[in-house]
């Protein structure tokens, strides 16, 4: 359209994470992606509780990691995919200061002697924290559904706005603006 007109559309940029795990989380089974027919998702509405569940009796690790002293795999293990999206350095002083970062604690799990269970339990740890503030911002909305309400309604209307002024400049360009022109 900009090469034959004018310039007025604006290709679209992606915003995608710089952390490539986040790219595509697996489901929790390590079969498919996150899928709610699936049943294979952590949902940001999911209290502490059914995350926790989620992660420490359903989330796919190693089947090869049989016992604490075996060697670990990471391809494909789930729990470290997920370690990769949402674990951050300072996540280890608070949860596991036994190792400096993330390189540690799957070099230890690789060599053996790390059992599945105690990362779990970080990696709960550390979602936990990431969805806590979700969870506090969602209970707050909750207690005003008016107010969700007119928020919705407030950009509704500036997204209807900036599309009639788009439509107006394409028109424009087009020298199709019928009633303008």
């Amino acid at each position: 359209f900009n090469s034959v007109y004018k310039e007025v559309l604006v290709d679209p940029q992606a915003l995608l994470p710089s952390n490539e795990a986040c790219l595509r989380l697996p489901g929790i089974d390590g079969k498919a992606k996150m899928s709610k027919s699936l049943g294979n998702c952590i949902y940001l509405a999911d209290t502490a509780e059914d995350v926790n569940t989620a992660i420490m009796k359903k989330m796919y690790t190693d089947p090869l990691h049989i016992r604490k002293e075996d060697p670990g795999h990471l391809e494909g293990n789930v729990v470290f995919t997920y370690l990769d999206a949402f674990c951050k350095d300072e996540h280890f002083e608070r949860y596991l200061p036994a190792y400096a970062n993330l390189d540690e604690l799957k070099e230890h799990y690789t060599r053996g002697g790390l059992g599945d269970v105690k990362v779990k339990k970080f990696l709960n740890n550390v979602l936990q924290e990431e969805l806590e503030p979700i969870r506090e911002r969602r209970k707050m909305f909750e207690k005003d559904i008016p107010e969700i309400y007119n928020i919705l309604r407030k950009g509704s209307e500036v997204a209807r706005e900036t599309a009639a002024r788009t439509l107006d400049e394409v028109k424009s360009a087009m020298r199709i603006n019928y009633f303008e022109d």
